[in-house]
């Protein structure tokens, strides 16, 4: 499906519809640049905006929320994630209490599993995930969330979801860009009808000076930030670029003016492995 401006969405499994751009908000911490970068984000079109309990920004991110005066809570998309330290079935229900309560909501449209394996759980990494995805469910069945998903998960960490429960997830967030594409993935969340998200689309700004991409971006006078985001929807994923400078945020959703022709596509899709954190699903320490 062809994006056309920052308002179109993907529909997920269960018909909500998400608007095909985040604004991602990890690392920014500080309250009065949350609620201002929020605030701009929101005056320039985005709809979409990504938080979770770690980034240590809920409250901030709840308030620039409530306080703007271009669009009402429903029209906007707000995705929170639960830390690690949380997983557990009592102990999910409460995090996100907090929650929401931190971020001045009645309601999450998309809340995720932020990590499958947590540190000290790679044993029963399948009883966390479980137990944790069965408060999930809970809130979705009470219209407390309005879709569910994960983060960092692989194929086989979602296999153990989609064989014991009764709800498969609607979303899977990834560290996703090109120099790291994570091919199987993609293609098996894209089988399953889980719509998969990109964080660290520009490779945290590490591909931002990628020779290839410049000579690439420089093609459809664009720059390497506008080339990643917009290679990730020409790929059915859904970007969550994140920036604190009010120009790049504009230049970020400026992104719907161009198409990459297929030989581009096909030299992106098949960059060799680079900019990634190194992070591993499967044994993080955290």
């Amino acid at each position: 499906m062809k994006m056309n401006n920052l308002s179109d969405c993907y529909t997920l499994s269960n018909s909500v519809e998400i608007p095909c751009i985040g604004y991602g908000t990890f690392k920014v911490t500080d309250n009065e640049l949350v609620i201002k970068t929020i605030q701009t984000a929101i005056n320039i079109g985005y709809r979409h905006i990504d938080t979770a309990a770690i980034y240590d920004n809920e409250k901030s991110v709840g308030h620039a929320i409530k306080s703007n005066n271009v669009v009402s809570r429903e029209e906007l998309f707000i995705t929170s994630k639960l830390w690690n330290s949380e997983q557990g079935y009592e102990s999910t229900l409460a995090a996100f209490d907090k929650t929401l309560k931190d971020l001045q909501l009645k309601y999450l449209d998309l809340y995720l599993i932020h990590w499958p394996v947590v540190k000290g759980h790679k044993e029963d990494c399948q009883k966390s995930i479980m137990d944790t995805w069965r408060a999930f469910e809970k809130l979705y069945k009470e219209d407390k969330i309005r879709a569910i998903g994960v983060s960092n998960f692989l194929p086989h960490h979602l296999n153990i979801l989609m064989a014991n429960s009764e709800t498969k997830p609607m979303v899977n967030q990834i560290e996703l860009h090109p120099g790291q594409n994570q091919s199987e993935t993609v293609l098996f969340c894209q089988k399953n009808n889980i719509l998969v998200e990109a964080w660290g689309p520009l490779g945290q700004g590490k591909m931002l000076n990628n020779p290839t991409l410049k000579e690439i971006a420089k093609k459809y006078n664009k720059n390497v930030a506008q080339l990643c985001i917009r290679w990730s929807l020409q790929n059915n994923i859904l970007p969550l670029p994140k920036s604190v400078t009010s120009s790049r945020i504009s230049e970020n959703a400026n992104v719907f003016d161009f198409e990459i022709n297929n030989k581009d596509m096909e030299i992106i899709d098949t960059m060799p492995y680079s900019g990634g954190s190194g992070l591993n699903p499967d044994n993080i320490d955290f």
